[in-house]
């Protein structure tokens, strides 16, 4: 027997609603983490590999974000993930681990990222295969 969960649906239906273009709360989180990283060197105590660092991987995360904005849904999310894990893993590649401040907005911003990528993949996911009806 198949049957509807009210519930369930309504709140999903409430989510699609929020999903809509340019409507989407976290990829304005991810944005404004983008551009926080971006011009983080201004006021945090850096170093050249640092800074070249964080300014490519904000710009590119800020620029995933408003993709994701325009046309949500789309490759964003995975995108998204990515820049996260990017972020975490640069002050170890980068060598920028004991700049302190710096690596600490590295993961900080990159944890961010891979919260809303994933978070916008996990809700894609659902909505593409149907979350309303159980068995």
């Amino acid at each position: 027997m198949i049957r509807l969960q009210s519930t369930d649906l309504e709140v999903e239906r409430r989510w699609l609603e929020v999903m809509k273009k340019w409507a989407h709360p976290l990829d304005f989180v991810a944005l404004a983490a983008g551009v926080y990283a971006a011009c983080s060197p201004i006021w945090t105590t850096t170093t050249d590999d640092a800074t070249a660092t964080m300014i490519v991987l904000g710009v590119v995360t800020a620029c995933i974000a408003l993709y994701s904005l325009a046309r949500p849904g789309e490759i964003a999310e995975g995108l998204m993930a990515l820049m996260g894990v990017l972020f975490i893993a640069s002050p170890w590649v980068m060598s920028f681990d004991k700049v302190d401040d710096m690596a600490l907005t590295a993961w900080i911003v990159g944890a961010i990222a891979l919260v809303v990528g994933l978070a916008d993949f996990a809700m894609g996911r659902r909505t593409h295969h149907g979350g309303g009806l159980t068995a």
